[in-house]
C-alpha cells in the first residue's frame, strides 16, 4: 500500500506538467506611448483602462517608451501592438520595419487618438492606422456617436471629447465602426459622413482605430471603454 503512494505522486506529477504544457500562454499585448509632440494628460487613464480590458480578454499587458523594443524578436511576444496618443516620430527605420514585419506575420494593431498624429513621413503606417489627422477645433465638444451597421439613432451616445478631422475619409479603405454627427458641433471639416472608428486587414494582420481618447474622462465612459474591448477583441482573437 505504502509503495503505491510514490507512484501515485509520480502519476499526479506527470498529469499537473502535461496539463500545464498544454496550456497556452497569456496573449501579451504592448502598449506603447512614445510622444515627439504633444502629450496627452490622458495616457496613464489610457494604459489603466487596456490592463483591465485586456485582462478580461485574457490578456496580459506590456507598457512601453522604449523604442528599442520594437525589434522582429520582441514583437514576436505580443498578439497585438497599441499606439495609445503616440506622436510624432516615434520609430527608426530599423524599427518600423520590425513593425511591418509583425503585421505582415499576422500581428494586430489598434490605434488610439493620436496614434492618427504620429509617423507622417512613414507612408505605410499611413496605411495601418487608416487616415492621419489634420486638424481638432479648439477645446472639447460634445457630439453623438453612431455606430454602425445600427440604424441611425439606434444609440443616443454622447461623448464630450476632441474631435478630430482627418485629412481624407477612409472609408472605402477601412470597414468603419462609428461615425460624428457635424450638426452637434462647430468646426468638423469631413461633412455628413465623419467616420471616428474603423478597422481593416489589408496588411496581413487586423488593424483597428478610435479617433476618441483625448481626456482621461473618455476612458471611464462605459460605451467607450465597450467600444474599446471590441477592438481588444477583434485584435486579439483571430
Amino acid at each position: 500500500m505504502h509503495r503505491a503512494l510514490p507512484i501515485l505522486l509520480l502519476a499526479v506529477l506527470a498529469l499537473s506538467t502535461t496539463m500545464a504544457a498544454a496550456t497556452p500562454p497569456a496573449a501579451r499585448v504592448l502598449v506603447y506611448t512614445r510622444t515627439e509632440g504633444w502629450r496627452h494628460d490622458s495616457i496613464p487613464a489610457a494604459v489603466a483602462a487596456l490592463q483591465r480590458l485586456a485582462a478580461q480578454e485574457g490578456a496580459e499587458v506590456d507598457h512601453s517608451e522604449d523604442p528599442v523594443d520594437f525589434t522582429s524578436a520582441n514583437l514576436a511576444r505580443y498578439r497585438t501592438v497599441v499606439f495609445a496618443n503616440t506622436t510624432g516620430d516615434v520609430l527608426d527605420q530599423a524599427q518600423q520595419q520590425a513593425m511591418q514585419e509583425f503585421v505582415r506575420s499576422g500581428g494586430s494593431f489598434i490605434g488610439l487618438h493620436a496614434a492618427a498624429d504620429t509617423e507622417y513621413g512613414w507612408p505605410w503606417y499611413g496605411q495601418l492606422v487608416g487616415a492621419w489627422f489634420l486638424s481638432h477645433p479648439p477645446g472639447l465638444q460634445t457630439v453623438r456617436v453612431q455606430l454602425e451597421p445600427e440604424p441611425a439613432g439606434a444609440l443616443d451616445w454622447r461623448v464630450t471629447d476632441e474631435l478630430y478631422n482627418y485629412r481624407d475619409n477612409p472609408r472605402g479603405r477601412v470597414r468603419v465602426i462609428a461615425t460624428v454627427d457635424e450638426r452637434d458641433y462647430q468646426g468638423g471639416t469631413m461633412g455628413a459622413d465623419h467616420p471616428i472608428a474603423w478597422c481593416h486587414e489589408s496588411l496581413g494582420g487586423r488593424a483597428w482605430y478610435a479617433g476618441l481618447g483625448h481626456s482621461a474622462e473618455t476612458y471611464a465612459d462605459a460605451r467607450f471603454t465597450s467600444l474599446l474591448q471590441r477592438g481588444l477583441r477583434y485584435a486579439l482573437h483571430h
